[in-house]
Order: C-alpha cells, then structure tokens, then sequence
C-alpha cells in the first residue's frame, strides 16, 4: 500500500533558533577528470542550534563522506559547509566527532581518563582540565574508571570513553558517525539513551549519522533523508513525537510507527533510483 504523508511531514526548522551547521550546494567527487566518481550532488541542509539531526540514506550514498566534509576533515569538490558563520576550512575548534570505531579512535597505550584529556591538552589551566575530565566520565557513567586502559574495557564502556573525550572540551556541535554500530543491542539501546540524557543536560547540538531507522527516529527532532549516490536531500521529516523519549513507550505510539515506516519508503524508493541511474549511466 502507497504511504502518503502530510504536508506537515516535511518541515523547516523554527526560524528563531540560530543555525550553526549550514550545507550550501556541497559535492564531493573522488578521482580527477573523466575518471572522477561523484558521491555528494548538491547536499543542502542546516542543523540548527540545540537541534538533535539524524541522516539515514541507502548503503554508498555517502554519509561518512558527508560528516568528514562537514567537520573538515575532507574538501569538498564545490559548494561549502558554514560553522557558526565562518566557511569550514579546518576542523573548528567548538566542533567534536565521534566515530564508530572506537578501537581505532582510543589510543591503548594510554588510560581512559589520558584518552579524554587529548582535546584539552595545553588549552586550559590543569585545575580546569581535571574538573573537565571529570565530569564528562561522570555524565557517561565512567566515574571511576579512569585508571583503566580501553583494552580493560568493553565495548560499550570504550565507546562511552570515546564520547566523553567528545563532551570534555565542552564543543557547541557533536558530530556522531554510526557511534553505536559496533555494540550489541542492549548496550546500543543503553548508549541511545545516553546521548539523549547528554544533549538534555548540555544543550548540545548533535547531527548523528546512522543506518539504522529505528535509531534515527527515536533519537531525532528531524531526520534528513539521502538519496542514493551520487547524493542530495530527499527529504528533511521532522519527528513530531513526545519527549522525553523512552525506549518503550515512545516506540509504541501509533505515530513511531508511522514515521518508521515512511522513512523506509524514502530509503528503498533511494536504493531503486540508484541503481536506475547505474544502469543508465
């Protein structure tokens, strides 16, 4: 059955929250001349402050491209990404990124409470810097652990450890590349809940990358819809459910549901027209 949705389905943000994350026309090629593969086709899109932002998009469409633009980690071919008014041309120094492979983004020659002061090293006083650590293994449930080496640890508790070292140097914006893909699911769902209590508690705002559907909308106030490569918006939902969320009863609500599975449609409908344009090419 065709799923159709409301016009108010598909939204903007409130006009009078600031935006700090903005995308103007940003494409992304790998490759040089006639060999050139685009992967980013004209991304347009802005996270606004204390916004939770999720992007889902088929397999390919480029997502971790995208983040690695935003955070300027990778140029961009053509358009730009904006940080707080300023073109991105360096990483920016209020922005934080947590990747999904936290064996790779924790250094395991150096304890958990080394891994979190990297950010701050030589920035703030030591008094600051303690008090930092401190309370980012605090807010992620890790008090106590900082004596620990992450190859002591399991992996949702390293993963923890890798968005505390996020959250200590404070950063207006938290970039999450498929943070919880790694982990099992009781201890995704764990993590999920977590990011939840850590945006509540510091007004951060989090643009989140994930494959998962579910994820992507018990988590998001919107969610942004890629399409299959090379990639654009195709659709920017804002996810009109109840907060605080809970993991029961907010997946329980008739409209969870509904957002689910319109999501899935776009995603499936993203997959088709890519491999249409593949076969067209």
């Amino acid at each position: 059955m065709e799923h159709t949705t409301s016009p108010a389905t598909i939204a903007t943000p409130h006009p009078e929250q600031e935006a700090v994350v903005e995308l103007h026309d940003l494409r992304k090629s790998y490759g040089k001349g006639s060999a050139a593969v685009p992967i980013l086709d004209g991304v347009n899109f802005e996270v606004r402050r204390g916004e939770f932002v999720c992007v889902v998009g088929p397999s390919g469409s480029g997502k971790t491209t995208l983040l690695k633009c935003i955070a300027g980690l990778l140029r961009p071919t053509a358009g730009r990404t904006v940080f707080e008014g300023e073109e991105v041309t360096e990483p920016p120094a209020k922005l934080a990124v947590v990747f999904q492979d936290y064996s790779r983004s924790l250094l395991p020659w150096m304890t958990i409470r080394r891994n979190v002061a990297l950010p701050l090293k030589n920035k703030f006083a030591k008094a600051e810097r303690e008090a930092r650590i401190e309370e980012a293994l605090e807010s992620v449930g890790l008090a106590g652990k900082g004596h620990l080496y992450p190859w002591q640890m399991s992996g949702g508790m390293q993963q923890r450890a890798a968005i505390a070292r996020g959250l200590a140097y404070q950063p207006d914006v938290l970039l999450m590349d498929e943070p919880f893909a790694a982990v099992d699911a009781q201890t995704r769902i764990d993590l999920e809940d977590l990011v939840l209590e850590i945006r509540a508690k510091y007004n951060t705002t989090v643009l989140f990358v994930t494959h998962d559907i579910d994820e992507a909308v018990y988590l998001a106030d919107r969610v942004i819809v890629l399409s299959g490569a090379p990639t654009s918006v195709s659709h920017n939902i804002p996810v009109d459910l109840p907060s605080p969320r809970h993991q029961v009863d907010t997946k329980r609500e008739p409209r969870f549901g509904e957002l689910r599975a319109f999501v899935f449609e776009q995603i499936q409908a993203a997959k088709s027209n890519a491999v249409r344009n593949r076969a067209d090419a």
